[in-house]
């Protein structure tokens, strides 16, 4: 009898709310294998969120040295994983079609609107100043920088919040377009930009990622270890001197990092702490930050299209988001649906990598503005 009660103790230790959490597991892992929606992190983030909800296994548990505990303890609360994860993006990313055209900063900014968008609606909901912030910050479309701000602002929320940050990454094909669509005119989207490449040095390619890390650094320090790290992985890929190092970055560095932040993001959706109402507002305020940096970001192109006389096309706009370089691409590609000679590729690219450094800045400065909080 006392085998038998042993054996059920964990079965009849299963909440509801923990069958909840672990289909919803189910569902990322099917998601990132079926549907290949941003697999390197749904998977791990799916599995994490099943281990976790196994009652009495203590593998979560901080007091039991759980793994998922200690991976937590060293990668989230000190910040070191999403930090290792912008070396890599650094080592992966060319920042030069952005150089080439600089005025491509402007959309950077632009598609950073929603951010600040849903912080002023979660306030207005009833959030705190910090969750509301950690909530806008999925506007920045980037999986790292939205971990990095919860994780320092609102930790008991970084579940929902990464999850929706990484959710509507892999959805960018489906819940951009729409809006394109709807902001533009056939005359606007037909708009054809022609590319001609202006070379850019390997001096400037060098001096790029030193000289913003001084400026944004000195500018909004709170983004300091972000940019940094971000142009660390920029300076060893352009540097030419250190390919192993870059190799390692932009792959096993990377990879393993991913690995450990996704089991660990998934630890934190337990049944008691994920399924509350605060949850789908959040999912939805997400997905509200994201139409509103697509909003921005096209409305801002609008702006450039009268100004320079008709010869910008504002789907560009579009782009000026973090997830790189899968905005670019759909802009192309929305771009030859209206007419399949016009390539805008090109010029997406360079406000796609302005977006990638406009979420870290925009990361920084909403620490910078809350710093007064902690």
């Amino acid at each position: 009898m006392d085998i038998l009660h042993i054996l059920l103790q964990a079965p009849l230790a299963l909440t509801w709310r923990n069958l909840v959490m672990m289909a919803v597991g189910g569902v990322l892992i099917y998601l990132a294998v079926a549907k290949d929606y941003e697999p390197v992190l749904l998977l791990p983030i799916g599995f994490g969120a099943i281990l976790t909800n196994l009652p009495l296994t203590g593998i979560a548990d901080a007091d039991q040295h759980g793994l998922l505990a200690i991976l937590y303890q060293a990668g989230i609360a000190t910040e070191l994983f999403p930090l290792l994860i912008f070396i890599g993006i650094g080592a992966m990313t060319d920042f030069g079609p952005l150089l080439e055209n600089p005025k491509m900063a402007l959309l950077g900014a632009a598609g950073q609107f929603g951010i600040f968008g849903t912080l002023m609606l979660a306030l207005v909901v009833g959030f705190d100043l910090n969750e509301a912030a950690s909530i806008g910050i999925i506007g920045a479309i980037d999986g790292p920088t939205a971990i990095y701000v919860s994780s320092r602002l609102a930790p008991q929320l970084l579940g929902p919040i990464a999850v929706a940050a990484y959710s509507y990454m892999s959805l960018v094909p489906i819940i951009q377009p729409p809006v394109m669509r709807l902001l533009t005119t056939q005359a606007e989207r037909t708009v054809r930009m022609p590319y001609s490449r202006r070379e850019v040095s390997r001096t400037t390619r060098l001096l790029f990622p030193v000289v913003v890390t001084i400026v944004v650094s000195l500018i909004s320090p709170k983004a300091s270890p972000l940019i940094a790290t971000l142009m660390f992985g920029n300076l060893m890929r352009e540097s030419g001197v250190v390919e192993r190092l870059t190799r390692a970055a932009q792959n096993e560095i990377a990879n393993v990092t991913t690995i450990f932040l996704g089991l660990t993001i998934g630890s934190t959706m337990t049944g008691d702490s994920f399924i509350r109402p605060e949850t789908l507002l959040i999912l939805l305020m997400g997905l509200l930050a994201f139409v509103l940096d697509t909003v921005g970001g096209v409305l801002f192109g609008k702006l450039l299209y009268l100004l320079s006389g008709r010869k910008f096309n504002p789907l560009i706009g579009a782009a000026g988001i973090s997830a790189f370089p899968m905005s670019a691409r759909i802009v192309q590609r929305v771009g030859q649906e209206y007419d399949k000679g016009n390539f805008l590729l090109m010029h997406a690219m360079g406000a796609n990598t302005a977006g990638q450094l406009g979420s870290v800045v925009a990361g920084g400065v909403v620490l910078a503005l809350l710093s007064g909080a902690f």
